[in-house]
């Protein structure tokens, strides 16, 4: 595609924001997001210092009304999108093992990790149909495959696995949009931490070749270092 759209969740620091650095040098018209939009609006200027395009827009996943806001903007600035990558994600600071973790808690991170991409994913299902090669990719994480689980950080494993459930059954539903979860690793963010295995340019290598590159019969699969692994 040339110049394909592509909508970034959470695209304001981290893996979001290469992410989205990543896909503009490719040639893709990104649009970042955040809750916040100095914050957004910071990010974007760090892209255009380098000489890449893009646009913003404020977006809280875990808002009804802010969802139906940027599929207006999509549908009015773009009338069709290419790519949705969900990004945007929660580790709450109360998270605790399965025995203790509070239900405010769970409840909290499954509306941003699970509840928001799904809701993304149904409102913009029209205009990902008007793609010749439409594609979701949900940003997901080892600690979320139930063939691996452990017990700790229950509510984000428990949102993530949801969330790789989330992603089988979008590939189900929708035969013509390539949709797949990518497990970026253990990354050095402000939430992976400094002693993690990998930078951003690696955690985004995945996301971004499953929105440009792979196969568009790849779908509803859970992928890292773009190779289908289980989950």
């Amino acid at each position: 595609m040339k110049e394909p759209i592509v909508l970034v969740t959470g695209g304001n620091r981290g893996i979001g924001l290469e992410i989205g650095r990543q896909l503009a040098q490719r040639g893709a018209r990104v649009i970042l997001t955040a809750r916040k939009k100095k914050a957004g609006e910071e990010a974007l200027s760090k892209l255009k210092g380098e000489g890449l395009k893009g646009e913003f827009h404020e977006l809280d996943v875990s808002k009804a009304e802010s969802i139906s806001g940027i599929c207006s903007y999509v549908t009015a600035t773009h009338r069709k999108l290419d790519v949705l990558i969900n990004n945007a994600w929660i580790l709450a600071d109360a998270d605790a093992s399965v025995l203790e973790v509070d239900v405010q808690t769970v409840r909290k991170t499954l509306e941003t990790n699970t509840l928001g991409p799904l809701l993304l994913a149904q409102a913009l299902a029209p205009l990902l149909a008007k793609s010749k090669a439409g594609r979701i990719v949900n940003i997901s994480s080892g600690m979320g495959a139930i063939s691996d689980m452990g017990s700790d950080h229950a509510a984000y494993r428990l949102s993530k696995a949801a969330l790789n459930a989330v992603t089988a059954m979008l590939g189900a539903a929708l035969p013509k949009v390539a949709a797949n979860s990518a497990c970026p690793g253990w990354v050095r963010t402000d939430m992976g931490g400094a002693s993690a295995e990998r930078d951003v340019a690696q955690g985004a290598d995945t996301p971004v070749w499953l929105a440009l590159e792979a196969p568009q019969s790849l779908t509803g699969k859970f992928v890292r270092d773009r190779q289908v692994i289980d989950w």
